[in-house]
């Protein structure tokens, strides 16, 4: 039976560990096994996606749709369905980057035993990575508010550009939500369409909007993880929001060590017993030549 890493400072002591630019603590860690991942929207950044909080985070300039405002009216749906079109041309062609190979390496490898992504663009599973749980849901699917049938995005997608053939428009930003900035006079020209299966339901697509909650399935289903592993590492998270921040809090509260590799502070530093400030490929890459996983190439 693995132990768990012996810590130089632990969650609770009042001064934060200092940011680090070494990753031999996590090598020593991965080695051992049973390592769980938790990954941000800034894992995704090096595959042209940006994130919501770091440098340049998009929230200083746009404010997401929330689940109140886009059950709340037409208008709401047609104006995200709209700019979520073209944003999708962007999220639905990112492919993954050096951070998502090397996790997907060290899972092969027997490092990683299991990855809980905060991001809905499934570059973790375009990379080759197994059993992901993802903890927003994916933009690669629609839901039907009505009748609880779910499809693929990419037929939504045909059926959007059969109804607005004259649709043209060129990104002016994409969000990580996959939402674009358009301008309101193309969006008010937007023809959206209801669900194949029902008829007239309203299509969202199958991710949790602000404002909306996990389902508590997916969070129990979570914390197991957490309990089943023998340290918890962050990638790319600032851990600003409640659902990524509890799974650090619970981990802290049970003795399991966080390792926070991470461009700049994440709100969960005072429960991470090494936080490392590096681009997420490099020291992933690095990690995963060190302890002899191989990258493959991304999958399709």
């Amino acid at each position: 039976m693995r132990t768990r890493p012996t810590l130089s400072w632990t969650p609770g002591d009042r001064a934060l560990p200092e940011p680090g630019d070494s990753v031999d603590p996590v090598e020593r860690v991965l080695r051992d096994g049973r390592v769980l991942v938790l990954s941000g929207a800034g894992l995704s950044t090096e595959s042209g996606i940006p994130d919501y909080r770091g440098e340049g985070g998009t929230l200083r300039r746009h404010t997401p749709m929330t689940y109140q405002d886009f059950v709340g009216g037409e208008d709401a749906r047609r104006r995200y369905w709209a700019r979520s079109h073209l944003g999708w041309r962007s999220i639905g062609a990112a492919r993954p980057n050096a951070g998502h190979l090397a996790v997907a390496a060290l899972a092969r490898h027997g490092c990683v035993t299991g990855v809980i992504t905060q991001n809905v663009d499934g570059l973790h599973q375009a990379a080759g990575s197994r059993g992901v749980v993802e903890l927003h849901g994916s933009l690669a699917r629609v839901v039907c508010l009505s009748c609880g049938a779910t499809g693929a995005r990419a037929e939504l997608d045909r059926r959007l550009r059969l109804a607005n053939p004259e649709f043209a428009a060129t990104a002016i930003r994409i969000n990580p939500d996959g939402d674009a900035d358009l301008p309101d006079a193309l969006v008010r020209t937007f023809r959206t369409v209801p669900c194949a299966a029902c008829g007239d339901g309203t299509l969202k697509p199958d991710v949790v909007f602000f404002g909306e909650n996990v389902p508590r399935a997916r969070v129990d289903a979570c914390y197991r993880l957490v309990d089943e592993a023998a340290a918890l590492l962050v990638l790319g998270s600032s851990l600003t929001v409640l659902s990524g921040l509890r799974f650090v809090r619970h981990a802290a509260r049970a003795g399991t060590p966080v390792f926070v590799i991470n461009r700049g502070v994440t709100r969960g530093d005072e429960h991470a017993a090494l936080r490392v400030d590096l681009p997420l490929g490099e020291a992933l890459t690095e990690l995963a030549r060190r302890l002899g996983a191989p990258l493959g190439a991304p999958e399709g």
